[in-house]
């Protein structure tokens, strides 16, 4: 019985995490009406030191809580408008002949920063794609051969309207695979719309960014990320992330499955839900939070299924219906 005592006592201390991540929701409530899924989802991209791309019409505000969210992390934030005529330069930087010194000094763009909101990414050509490609999976930008490392944290939360909207790009899916998240934001209920606009209506013209105050530092943010890799999983929790998404290759509903990226993005972040909720191992119901977001935007449905209005959402909850449990 002993051993169990002092076996307890060295797992990992979660109870400051916990808390701290109660706290980043509830100022995030004090302006952002409902949303509690996209909250959540932000604060485990972080955790588990991923991208997250968020999708939905425009006017729900993506860009406010992303800004907001960025407030409540004592960092740096850049907003980037991504339009048509957006070139790699104007994101990464360019050199620029100091006429004193003689020689070319190299001035960072905006993408040297902690949080990135870019607004819109489809709507940007593909060279600055790849640019914005490389700062993601690498952390580093390469300007006139020399590399220059993004600091930490390093975090891009990107917004797209949907596909269907004019003058949109559809983003290529090595690029999609590098983001950990596809969330996507619905409108509010009409219960939610009416708070928002008696909340508009009471802050009399006040900046709701002027009301978040900061709860977290990137020092313990890191440490934080560290507590994250100390999570428990066992065997069984590993088998049943491989079994779902092995099923998502060889499906009938999808034309592309989901590659092992999307294996190792669902065990962090199920890691990283596990954490928040103060438990120090991962149970199947993590595991099922994950996929969703994670397969979102990694899967393809075939067209068939497309035209029918099947969602990759309807396919993944199948895939996960069909998978027996671990228990």
């Amino acid at each position: 019985m002993e051993n169990n005592d002092l076996n307890f006592d060295s797992r990992v201390p979660l109870e400051e995490l916990r808390d701290t991540v109660e706290q980043v929701k509830k100022e995030l409530s004090t302006i952002i009406v409902g949303q509690k899924d996209f909250i959540e989802l932000l604060i485990i991209s972080i955790l588990a030191d991923g991208h997250a791309l968020i999708e939905g019409v425009p006017g729900i505000a993506k860009t406010v809580t992303a800004k907001l969210f960025a407030k409540t992390l004592k960092t740096e934030f850049n907003r980037i408008q991504f339009t048509p005529d957006l070139m790699p330069s104007d994101i990464v930087g360019t050199s620029v002949f100091n006429s004193k010194t003689t020689e070319f000094e190299f001035k960072k763009g905006p993408i040297f920063s902690n949080i990135i909101l870019i607004d819109e990414i489809n709507r940007a050509p593909a060279k600055t794609q790849s640019a914005l490609f490389e700062t993601m999976e690498e952390r580093q930008a390469t300007v006139d051969g020399t590399t220059y490392k993004m600091g930490e944290p390093f975090m891009v939360l990107a917004t797209q309207n949907p596909i269907e909207q004019e003058g949109t790009y559809a983003l290529p899916e090595a690029q999609l695979d590098r983001f950990l998240f596809k969330i996507k934001v619905d409108y509010p209920s009409v219960e939610e719309e009416v708070i928002i606009l008696q909340n508009h209506h009471e802050r009399k013209g006040e900046k709701p960014q002027d009301k978040i105050k900061a709860v977290l530092t990137p020092k313990k943010l890191a440490e934080f990320k560290k507590n994250i890799h100390e999570v428990v999983v066992e065997q069984k929790i590993l088998d049943y992330i491989a079994n779902i998404i092995t099923q998502t290759r060889n499906h009938p509903h999808l034309y592309l499955g989901a590659s092992p990226r999307a294996s190792i993005a669902t065990l962090t972040a199920a890691k990283a839900f596990a954490a928040i909720s103060g438990r120090d191992f991962v149970i199947p119901e993590d595991v099922k939070k994950a996929l969703i977001p994670v397969l979102n935007h990694r899967v393809i449905l075939t067209p068939e299924r497309e035209m029918e209005g099947m969602t990759t959402e309807n396919v993944v909850t199948m895939i996960m219906e069909s998978v027996e449990i671990p228990r």
